[in-house]
């Protein structure tokens, strides 16, 4: 496994990294079992880059991550953790709180769920609007001082956040969803990462499996979040997966899978990015795992942008609820 260092103060870790929210839900229901031997198969493979939240499924995911993580070298994995996400015993979306006693609150729960005595990198999920993002993160540089935490990330908020937000601490890493079609990143928050020696960690590189090649109209099942998706939605499911189509051509001249294509692009657009996946079979992994290793030439990224080019896709990322709180767009 090839790894790559999280921006200038962050830590080493694998070029892909495993995201953990679909084991707990988001996409349906997920097979406990199979989920924590995915895990297992992809520690075995080299991946040390573990992304969860505390919300995923309102601290679910933690507690099966730290099922999953039982018996292993402290050492020999990153874990990458948000907070700050609002919600109730009926789920539902209330909110963020950034409030820096809020912070700490939620991490002692995390360190609890996850059974370990510090997160290796710890981030706000979203930009709480009623709180100085100066506060929130000066919240993290303390329990960094104090040893809960080593390194500060943030999540989907724009340049002029992130600005603020390494002024008060170095950062790490901003998480943001960044794929063939989801490029917003490129305008102004991407070039102010790299000013600033900050890494990216990039979710939703296959779209949420909307640009997997594995995705058909009407899969949406019980309890799948991706029904309600504008991206996912009739009219503009179509038209992305004519998109999808046009890739699996360039796919099968490259000799490779359309997942793996879709990973590799993002990874070929810097070494300061690392794509995370959010497998939750090992099937899904399996296939995930060589598209790092896959060179891309000047001649198949210019296929790719032919095939998919910025902007092409129909439909918000995310519903209206959550597309005002995001610090980019599509």
């Amino acid at each position: 496994m090839q790894t790559r260092t999280l921006g200038s103060t962050g830590p080493a870790v694998s070029a892909l990294g495993l995201g953990g929210m679909a084991m707990s839900g988001a996409y349906g229901t997920a097979d406990r079992t199979e989920s924590i031997a995915t895990v297992h198969a992809a520690l075995d493979a080299g991946v040390t880059l573990i992304d969860t939240a505390d919300f995923y499924a309102m601290g679910h995911n933690e507690l099966l991550l730290a099922e999953a993580l039982r018996g292993r070298d402290r050492d020999s994995y990153r874990l990458s953790v948000k907070f700050g996400m609002l919600s109730g015993p009926t789920p539902r979306y209330g909110g963020h709180d950034g409030r820096p006693e809020a912070v700490k609150n939620f991490l002692a729960y995390s360190l609890t769920r996850l059974g370990t005595d510090h997160i290796d990198i710890y981030r706000p999920a979203r930009l709480d609007p009623a709180v100085p993002i100066e506060e929130t993160v000066g919240a993290v540089k303390e329990m960094i001082e104090a040893g809960h935490v080593r390194h500060l990330g943030l999540s989907e908020v724009d340049a002029a956040t992130v600005r603020r937000a390494h002024a008060v601490h170095p950062v790490s890493d901003l998480q943001i969803e960044y794929s063939l079609i989801s490029r917003a990143v490129e305008g102004e928050v991407l070039p102010t990462l790299r000013e600033l020696g900050i890494g990216l960690t990039a979710y939703g590189v296959l779209g949420r499996g909307l640009i997997s090649g594995h995705w058909s109209p009407g899969r949406a099942g019980t309890g799948d979040h991706r029904a309600a998706s504008p991206r996912f939605t009739p009219g503009n499911v179509e038209h992305n997966l004519a998109l999808v189509e046009a890739l699996r051509r360039v796919a099968e001249a490259k000799g490779c899978t359309v997942a793996q294509l879709a990973i590799a692009w993002v990874a070929a657009q810097g070494q300061d990015i690392v794509p995370l996946v959010g497998a939750r079979t090992r099937e899904r992994l399996a296939e995930a795992l060589p598209a790092i290793d896959l060179d891309l030439t000047a001649d198949d990224l210019a296929e790719i942008e032919k095939a998919v080019p910025a902007g092409s896709a129909r439909g918000d990322r995310y519903p209206p609820v959550f597309m005002a709180g995001l610090g980019v767009g599509n």
